[in-house]
């Protein structure tokens, strides 16, 4: 057991370290709170959108004072900038509200640089129609970042303290009474029935790293405060990186039947100009699959609950809590469920993709043939 919740941790920094890379500041859609604060009427796009969308900053609430006038408190994070002068490093309060520090400042959720210089965007660089000393690079610690690295902490408190229970007792003690039966489960229903009893162990570390990861993620992002709150899982950048390194495992793991079954699929030779090519473009579908099934149900989720209750602003009436009160906090209640489901159905598929690619169908018909000649 030891060794399972070692390989986790292990495994769960590979996807730290390529989410961290990957998962930047994808809000396009978010604007800064005195751009809003200025418009007229309840805008239920702009305040959905804001709240969905990765930021600069952890809001924490908003008050006002007697003149009406609202103050926003927040959690600064860092951000984290470089360009051809150099590294740019300093917290997001000094280019909020249109301050404007080191040439960048905030517009519209995005960090833009007053210098006239354009932000680094991998597909742009790659097509060469930006260059490297032109353009600036954004690292910044966003809310999502530092969403994710709190859970990194929370899982190692939580995995750690488990080993550490097992080193004196092989009986679970405190939070191993939660956690040990999802093991086993995932064990035993998921990973044993589509990988096999022979392979499944050298995959356990990944599957309990993507079915925690994403499960503990959808909860926190259901808490309505610090330090809960975060769309991380409803960021494409991340089911991006999960479902990259599925495919990356699937391929690397592959045997020779897998490979003969995509490129001399069991069809006629004449289908073949067909089949091969449909048979390539199965192996990007599905983890194009895994990627939009989570982002889409995650993010779905949260864009309910809050046009739900954006509903009573809309109207400009309380009576209406009376409904979408109930009704939201139905649906947050479904939303637990969800929130298991998705890391399920997410931790079930990366399964059966491995578990495709590792079958041996040639080895298991012999056995099949040897032992049925013994009877």
């Amino acid at each position: 057991m030891n060794r399972k919740i070692s390989s986790l941790f292990f495994a769960f920094l590979l996807v730290l370290v390529s989410s961290f890379v990957t998962a930047q500041h994808t809000s396009e859609g978010e604007m800064p709170a005195e751009k809003i604060e200025h418009k007229e009427g309840f805008n239920a796009t702009e305040m959905i959108m804001e709240h969905i969308g990765d930021s600069n900053e952890w809001h924490l609430w908003t008050t006002k004072d007697d003149q009406g006038e609202e103050h926003h408190f927040s959690i600064p994070l860092p951000v984290i900038i470089k360009d051809n002068e150099g590294w740019h490093t300093f917290l997001s309060k000094d280019i909020a509200h249109g301050h404007e520090h080191d040439g960048y400042t905030l517009e519209h959720g995005q960090i833009v640089s007053t210098k006239g210089i354009q932000k680094a965007t991998l597909f742009a660089l790659i097509s060469g129609k930006q260059k490297s000393n032109e353009v600036f690079f954004d690292l910044s610690i966003t809310k999502n970042t530092a969403s994710m690295l709190l859970s990194v902490i929370f899982m190692a408190v939580v995995f750690i303290g488990m080993a550490r229970g097992y080193k004196k007792s092989q009986l679970p003690k405190g939070i191993g009474k939660v956690m040990e039966p999802v093991i086993v489960f995932i064990r035993d229903e998921v990973a044993i029935p589509n990988i096999g009893s022979v392979k499944y162990k050298r995959y356990m570390p990944y599957l309990l790293t993507a079915f925690f990861f994403i499960w503990f993620n959808n909860l926190f992002g259901l808490i309505p405060f610090f330090p809960g709150g975060a769309n991380l899982t409803g960021n494409i950048a991340i089911t991006a990186v999960l479902a990259i390194i599925t495919l990356l495992i699937t391929l690397f793991s592959a045997n020779k039947d897998y490979w003969k079954h995509i490129f001399m699929p069991p069809v006629p030779i004449l289908l073949y100009p067909i089949m091969v090519p449909i048979e390539i473009i199965g192996i990007f579908t599905k983890p194009f699959a895994l990627m939009m099934r989570l982002f889409a149900n995650v993010t779905a989720g949260h864009i309910m609950i809050l046009a739900i209750i954006s509903l009573i602003f809309i109207f400009k009436t309380p009576y209406l809590g009376f409904a979408s009160v109930p009704l939201a906090l139905f649906v947050s209640v479904l939303e637990l469920l969800v929130a298991a489901l998705q890391a399920y159905i997410f931790t079930v598929l990366s399964a059966l993709f491995i578990g495709i690619a590792v079958a041996e169908h040639e080895h298991e018909h012999g056995h099949h043939e040897e032992h049925s000649a013994a009877h």
